[in-house]
């Protein structure tokens, strides 16, 4: 597999449509950082350790719904392994004018675009989450 966060949103998107409330997906720390974002925005609603069917680790990630849709209603890779997108603090945008965020890599973790300004620390756009 060539983009493990790619397909961790790939993953969770599908499942959204399907109207799943839990998704799985293989484990790894840059996974489990970017999932901490998401936890800490509210747009799902946790994750959990656990093993998938061959015995490797994995998360069970909870999605969230309000009213029957879904909270997440657009999650788009930003930074691809083909083409990576790196920004300094300045130069990093605000999804829907502030109203989803950017999740960035810094030198000091995994953190939202927000964080990220006030650390005043620029890195790579991993996704935006709206």
């Amino acid at each position: 597999m060539n983009d493990p966060i790619g397909d961790m949103l790939t993953r969770i998107r599908n499942s959204q449509m399907r109207g799943k409330s839990t998704v799985m997906t293989p484990a790894s720390k840059q996974r489990a950082r970017v999932l901490d974002v998401l936890v800490d925005e509210g747009y799902i609603r946790g994750y959990e350790s656990a093993t998938d069917k061959n015995g490797h680790p994995a998360f069970e990630i909870s999605l969230k719904y309000y009213e029957g849709t879904p909270v997440i209603r657009e999650l788009k890779r930003v930074s691809k392994p083909g083409r990576r997108v790196y920004l300094g603090v300045g130069d990093i945008p605000q999804v829907r004018q502030g109203l989803g965020v950017s999740i960035v890599s810094t030198s000091k973790g995994v953190m939202t675009d927000a964080s990220a300004r006030a650390h005043n620390v620029g890195g790579e756009v991993l996704c935006t989450v709206f």
